[in-house]
Order: structure tokens, then sequence, then C-alpha cells
């Protein structure tokens, strides 16, 4: 070693290598004294973190007791509601009629349009008249000829009396003349039926329409010959004024139809499209079946429309509501507030005055639109949960928007604004 590097006193290391060392030990303190520093700040600030963070989640979902809910409400209403048995039912007409020929024929000429609407005795098609015209004046020519001979016979028979009151002749002679007679009385009554039914059938050449309705596609063109026997037949008219409807409804719902039906009321009866939105026709109930279906537990009910508009058409699928009952002054309240409970119950949240809210079992009565009837349970005015229920718990706190609040708080406001003499915020007065 050098002189330069040890200390002859007391032989400890001087110069670069002395540095070195203590540079490593100033370190070393330096980076404890910062270790320090971070755990004694790091501890001491999570209290006024976590206090502040559970302000925060006093609205968010911290800690249950003071969590805070936003909520929808409205509150519990009083009025008259219409009790309705909702179907699916089916177009009915009165009467459909396949229009056949009921001669055989060719097919001279077709009158109507496809879905003309028609009168009854409308004519609709002519068919060949002219076979049947001429059995007419066949039959026509025969009686002629068969009248003449019976008046031949009737002047016979009087002649035959005379001289039988002379005892000229004998009685079979006149007995025989008198039953020629009657034979050709009968001959006649013949060819009376066969001119009958010679201008029948000359009748039959011209087809009308047996109802009043709407035509179908036409079955047949003209020119083609046509057949009694045919089963397509011409057309199909179907009666499309006035319809009915048929459905079917709980034979439980059974007696209370019956009575509406013994009384003489008219039960009105609104038929909606398949969508159940837009309003297709108004009737009312036309009768009820005369037996229950065993495999569904329904009968089947009948009503009729007028269906001036033509809206209902023929085997059509549409829903129907058939009003039974009107309830006065029921309490009401929206039908998304009620829920179901894990054991079947059916409950709602009640807001009360200070926020909070309660569970109320109730008991639902009948339903229309989106307003369900309460029969117990809730009283009118009360704030119901519409929408944020699926957070809530017993005693709760909620957060209603401005116009709940509003609505639930007004009566409060005016009670303080009376109270406090028109006072407003900040110390303001009205204005004069």
């Amino acid at each position: 070693m050098t002189p330069s590097s040890i200390s002859e006193a007391d032989g400890t290391e001087r110069g670069p290598r002395a540095l070195y060392r203590r540079w490593w030990l100033w370190a070393l303190v330096l980076v404890a004294i910062a270790v320090g520093v971070y755990f004694f700040w790091g501890r001491t600030s999570e209290p006024q973190a976590s206090g502040a963070k559970a302000q925060q989640s006093g609205k968010r979902g911290g800690d249950p007791a003071t969590r805070v809910t936003p909520v929808a409400a409205q509150p519990a209403k009083k009025t008259d509601v219409n009790v309705f048995l909702s179907s699916l039912g089916t177009v009915t007409p009165i009467r459909t009629v396949t229009v056949r020929s009921r001669v055989d024929g060719q097919l001279m000429r077709v009158l109507f349009r496809e879905g003309q609407i028609v009168k009854e005795g409308e004519l609709l098609a002519e068919v060949d008249p002219r076979p049947f015209q001429a059995q007419l004046l066949q039959a026509e020519g025969q009686m002629a000829r068969d009248q003449a001979l019976l008046a031949n016979a009737r002047i016979d028979v009087e002649r035959y009396r005379t001289l039988l009151a002379q005892d000229s002749i004998a009685k079979q002679l006149v007995d025989t003349q008198e039953a020629l007679v009657r034979q050709y009385e009968g001959t006649v009554k013949l060819d009376q039926g066969q001119i009958d039914n010679a201008r029948l059938q000359l009748t039959y050449s011209r087809i009308t329409a047996p109802i009043p309705g709407r035509l179908g596609l036409r079955q047949v063109d003209e020119g083609n010959v046509v057949h009694a026997s045919d089963q397509n037949g011409i057309a199909i008219i179907t009666q499309l004024q006035p319809i009915t409807v048929v459905y079917t409804i709980p034979q439980d719902n059974l007696p209370v139809v019956l009575e509406l039906l013994k009384a003489g009321s008219r039960v009105p009866v609104t038929a909606y499209d398949r969508g159940g939105t837009v309003r297709l026709a108004a009737g009312a109930l036309l009768t009820v079946d005369n037996q229950i279906d065993p495999t569904t537990g329904t009968v089947r009910v009948k009503a009729q429309f007028p269906n001036d508009d033509g809206s209902l058409f023929a085997n059509q699928f549409v829903n129907v509501r058939m009003l039974v009952d009107t309830r006065r002054d029921a309490t009401t309240v929206p039908s998304a507030a009620i829920q179901r409970g894990a054991r079947g119950t059916l409950f709602i949240y009640v807001v009360k005055d200070d926020r909070t809210v309660t569970l109320r079992e109730v008991k639902p009565g009948p339903t229309e639109g989106d307003q369900t009837v309460i029969e117990s349970g809730v009283q009118p005015g009360e704030l119901v949960v519409v929408d944020g229920m699926d957070r809530l718990r017993e005693g709760a706190r909620v957060e209603l928007p401005a116009r709940d609040a509003g609505a639930a708080g007004k009566g409060g406001e005016e009670g303080e604004r009376k109270k406090g003499g028109g006072r407003r915020k900040g110390g303001e007065k009205p204005a004069a």
C-alpha cells in the first residue's frame, strides 16, 4: 500500500475507495427515509380517502343503509275500469252460397264482375234458354189438345145422361163416358204440370244471386257447358254485412255472460287486428253455444258486427274484447309496478314520505290497458315504484325524478309557501 491510501496513525483507508463505500451508505439511508415517509403518509391518508369514497358511494351502492337508488314512481289512482274478456276469434259469414246453374246448358252470358257487391235477386249469368222455350211450347200444345178432348168428353157425357133418362141406352155407357171425362181431366192436370216445369226450367236459365253479398272469383267462363251437378259452380257469394265473429271464453266466465243475455243487456264486443292495436269494428254479443268443449274447458260465443265499411273479411283472425262489467271508483296502479315474489306472492314497492320504500303484498284485479285494479294493499294517492325496483329492498332510500318528486311533494311545498309568507330562495321576496 502507498502512504496516500493508508493512514500511519490509525490504519484506516483513505482515498477513492473510502469515498465509494460512503456513497452507498448514504444511498441506503436515503432509501430508508423515503420508504418511511411513503408508509407514514399512505396510512394517514387512507381514512380520508375511504371517507370520501364512502360519501361518493352513498349514491352508487356502498353501504346499503346509506345507498340512494334512483327510481320512477307513479301515484295510485281511483278511476272507473272496464272489465273485458279477451279471446282470439274467427270472422264467420252469416251465409256463404255457391252459385250453381240449376239446369244443363251452354253458359251464354256472365253479367257480374269478380269481387262485385250484389243484391239478392240480381241477374248474374244466363244459360241458353232456347231448349226450355221449346219444351214449354210443346207442353202448351199438348195441353191444348187434351183440353179439347176433355171438352168433347164432357159434351158426350151430358148427351148420354139425357138418353139414359129416356131409357134409350144402358147405364154402362154413361159410366164409361164419365170415366173418360175424369181421365181427360187428369191428363190436362199433367199437361199443366209439364207447362209449369218448362216455365221453371226457363226461369232457371237465368242465374240470379240467392243472397246479398260479395262475389268471389269466377269459376266458369262464357261458352262452357254447365250442369246442375257441377261442384265448383259459377262463383261464391259471401254475405259480409252483417257478419259474425266466433270466439271462445273460459267456462268460468259463462255464468256472467248468460246473466247479461238473460237480462237483455247489449254486451259490446270490439274486434282488433292480430296485433291487438288497430280497432277494426264494434258490435254486440249475439249468442252462446249450447255445450262446453271438454278438451279445452271453453265455450264458443258468437258476436255480430254491422261491418258497414267492410273491415272484417271472411275467415279473418281477429282479437276480440267483450265488455262484461265496469268497476266504479276502483284503485289502479301501472301494471309494471306489480312484481311476483319467490313464493308466487304479488307485491309492489310503495314510496313513503321520508323517501324510503316499503314492500306491500297486493291482490290484483282485472287489467285495462297498462293499468291494473288493486283489490287490497294500496290506497289511492300512494306512490308506487314502476321502474328500478330490481335494486330495492325493504327500507331502501330512493331518489325520484323531478316530475315524480314534484307531484309527490306538491302539497307540502304549497304548505311551506303559505307558512313562510311567500319567501323565496336566498331570502328573496316576491315582486310587488
